[in-house]
């Protein structure tokens, strides 16, 4: 749209941002891994009849991070990301399942680098410990992801969280970080591969499965399950 002659859109998504915060300034194996997080405002144009209640929205708010690392450092981030879901689920007394989703038949990017991807979360799920099982050709078309689905007291799956491996973006958006060897030299840089990472995806979503929490009478408080009035 258009206002005093500025062009301005809606923001359906955090990635792109983050990357130009990242390529802002030139980077150094030192500074990784670099961390961002925003919790934004976010749209996305869904058809009518897509939407439903506060699961399916054309405008909320998603806690999104990305983590920019060296490729030595991705089974630490991964696996990170995982036990603070782990921790924060917990909390809400939430049961969840993993999914691996893996290559979608349109993609970005040659074949070794997704097995690559695919490789490095395989190995963090069997690291993690819990039970998983594989979504074939449900990644997203930059890489590989991890899904979390949580279920309300309908047992109706709905996927909350992800984390994802991309080396798609870092390449596009010329993402890269000069490493220990040469560290003057110009020809001594390299991709920073990103994970991406989402606890509850959008509020709004995760805030209609907490009060149909299994096991609540599908109507469940916050704190101590107790049940909700029509009024509250």
């Amino acid at each position: 749209m258009k206002a005093e002659n500025e062009g301005f859109g809606v923001k359906p998504m955090n990635c792109p941002a983050h990357c130009l915060m990242f390529a802002n300034e030139q980077r150094t194996y030192k500074e990784l891994p670099v961390r961002f997080a925003d919790f934004g405002v976010l749209h996305r144009n869904e058809i009518s009849g897509a939407l439903s209640g506060l699961t399916r929205v054309r405008r909320f708010c998603q806690d999104d991070a990305h983590q920019f690392c060296t490729e030595d450092q991705m089974m630490d981030e991964i696996l990170g990301n995982l036990d603070f879901l782990d921790h924060i689920y917990g909390l809400f007394g939430f049961r969840f399942e993993l999914e691996l989703s893996t290559r979608p038949e349109k993609r970005l990017g040659s074949d070794d680098l997704w097995d690559k991807a695919e490789a490095a979360l395989e190995n963090a799920l069997n690291k993690f410990g819990r039970p998983w099982k594989l979504n074939p050709g449900d990644g997203a078309f930059y890489g590989p992801k991890i899904d979390i689905k949580v279920f309300d007291a309908f047992k109706r799956a709905h996927q909350c969280g992800t984390v994802q491996l991309d080396f798609q973006n870092p390449i596009r958006f010329n993402l890269q970080y000069k490493t220990a060897a040469v560290v003057h030299a110009e020809d001594n840089k390299h991709e920073a591969p990103i994970v991406h990472e989402e606890h509850f995806h959008a509020g709004s979503k995760t805030e209609s499965t907490k009060v149909q929490k299994p096991g609540t009478g599908g109507n469940a408080a916050a704190a101590g399950g107790r049940q909700l009035t029509a009024k509250e």
